[in-house]
């Protein structure tokens, strides 16, 4: 077996390609099919764990099988990647035992040890390749500092619309309040706004929580969106994907936190990883939120959970999403969904500013969603309902 050294190449025998990579903790492994212009055609052309083949293409949790002959004609590459899960270290470079081995037949060919790797969350692990007729594989070795979602942007994939708004021109100072001359009523059982003065809370449908804990206490700093679910039926798989929408001034969406884009608004807020069955106790999926980091135009955070396979929420029990305070540890608000309904995604909650003041809003609402982009305008007119009292 020949052992190639980064940016080399050697031919490939006829026959089925499998490349397996390894290394000293878990890592995601994907494939882009890749024209010659460098692009995929669209996101059909991205294999992974939730889009598991494509013509001549199959994931495997451990790497990627390549049939050359099944492969369609306007594709000239498939490109293996390999990123962290967050199951181990934060980087390549501090990972260790990294090795890519390419077989053809179940014979080994070549293997490929990349080095220099430091900051790097996710890389280009090899290319299978058409050149004159043959196949061939090439030894990349690329790193990404910006994760998978770095890569998929580069060759076309639509992670998101990452393009942020304007920012809006100042408002003009609003006019002094009137004082009060009545406290507010008491919020019922269905509606109306609590607090966080006697504790955690827990929230109805469209019910809102003013995340606040009384007089002289500080203000929330870092705060932690859980999610949860299991599957209806014992021993089924139920993937679904959280996300966090960012939405600005404007009321458009101008941010988004998924599984392959992990990191929002430079980090202040963030996605702990996918979780890929929903078994387990505890949350499966956690979006953090850096509430002083956040920029001032941002007025809302939208929490959803989909269905990329397109399994229905028919298929899910006990979903649930709650507010945890980081700097404490301790829970603030759960939501508890008690319904189902035949659809890809829902809404579970939003948080959002009121003046000073942040709110968490508890939603429920069901729609057919499969992935984060479809729900930014879903995100925008619940956040527009809001401001308009619903």
């Amino acid at each position: 077996m020949q052992s190639l050294a980064k940016g080399a190449n050697a031919p490939l025998p006829a026959g089925p390609v499998a490349v397996r990579v390894r290394a000293a903790a878990p890592v995601d492994i994907s494939a882009l099919l890749l024209t010659a212009a460098g692009s995929v055609r669209s996101d059909d052309d991205f294999v992974f764990y939730n889009q598991p083949s494509a013509p001549g293409v199959r994931y495997r949790e451990d790497g990627v099988d390549v049939d050359p002959g099944a492969v369609e004609a306007e594709i000239e590459k498939v490109t293996v990647t390999a990123s962290l899960d967050g199951r181990g270290p934060a980087t390549f470079g501090a990972l260790g035992g990294l090795r890519m081995d390419v077989a053809v037949g179940g014979t080994p060919v070549v293997s490929f040890e990349p080095d220099g790797l430091s900051t790097e969350t996710a890389l280009l692990c090899v290319d299978i390749y058409r050149r004159g007729g043959e196949w061939k594989v090439r030894a990349v070795g690329q790193g990404y500092s910006s994760g998978l979602g770095g890569i998929a942007k580069d060759f076309g994939i639509s992670v998101a619309d990452d393009t942020p708004e304007p920012a809006p021109p100042p408002a003009p100072a609003p006019a002094p309040a009137a004082p009060r001359q009545a406290a507010p009523p008491a919020p019922s059982a269905t509606g109306g706004k609590l607090d966080l003065s006697k504790g955690k809370v827990s929230l109805a449908k469209r019910q809102t929580v003013s995340l606040t804990k009384g007089a002289g206490t500080p203000p929330l700093r870092r705060v932690a969106m859980g999610l949860g679910w299991d599957p209806a039926h014992h021993g089924r798989n139920v993937d679904l994907d959280a996300s966090a929408i960012i939405i600005g001034a404007r009321g458009k969406k101008v941010d988004s936190v998924w599984f392959m884009s992990q990191n929002a608004c430079r980090g202040a807020v963030r996605h702990s990883g996918d979780n890929l069955t929903g078994h387990g106790g505890g949350d499966d999926e956690t979006i953090t939120v850096e509430l002083e980091q956040l920029p001032p135009d941002v007025t809302a955070i939208v929490f959803t959970v989909n269905s990329f396979q397109g399994q229905k929420f028919t298929d899910v029990r006990s979903a649930y999403c709650r507010l945890l305070d980081l700097d404490t540890g301790a829970e603030l608000v759960r939501f508890d969904i008690t319904e189902s309904a035949p659809r890809t995604g829902v809404v579970m909650s939003v948080v959002k500013r009121n003046g000073a003041v942040w709110e968490m809003t508890a939603i429920g609402e069901f729609e057919d969603g499969r992935t984060v982009r479809s729900m930014y305008k879903v995100a925008e007119r619940i956040v527009g309902g809001l401001a308009s009292g619903w």
